[in-house]
């Protein structure tokens, strides 16, 4: 199973303010100990919701908002793609996690959808299209081998 854990945004992180040197290296640990049990897939910091964008879908009309947006508590600063047994183990992995931010702060944990998991509605013509992208994507992220 795979599980997208949401680093929540806090004021700090909304006014841009970047984590210490303790804080990096903490964290810079811990997702060593991700790496190397074979957990993290992916994971990124976000800036700030100023230099972002909304795009409000309404039938055909397409609305966009820049940011910055102002439910702070609803907003995210980062994340991380996991690979785990369960949601339990993910919630375990979780409770190791560094705090992320200066005061109290949040994970959200959500499992992401695998293609069985749409049943019959994925035919085969759809899952060899998904099949075909996500095949394409590893190709162009890729790194270069050398010459």
């Amino acid at each position: 199973m795979r599980f997208m854990v949401l680093v929540k945004a806090d004021r700090n992180s909304e006014a841009g303010v970047m984590p210490d040197e303790r804080m990096l290296a903490e964290m810079g640990r811990f997702n060593e100990e991700l790496v190397k049990a074979g957990v993290m897939q992916a994971g990124e910091g976000l800036h700030p919701s100023s230099k972002g964008a909304r795009v409000r879908f309404s039938g055909s009309e397409r609305t966009v908002t820049p940011g910055p947006f102002p439910e702070v508590e609803q907003l995210v600063a980062g994340f991380w793609i996991w690979k785990c047994a369960s949601l339990q183990e993910a919630i375990d992995w979780a409770r190791r996690c560094p705090n992320p931010m200066p005061g109290d702060s949040d994970l959200e944990i959500r499992q992401i959808f695998e293609a069985e998991d749409f049943g019959e509605a994925l035919t085969p013509e759809l899952r060899a299209q998904e099949d075909r992208l996500r095949a394409d994507v590893a190709q162009q992220t890729a790194p270069l081998a050398p010459r």
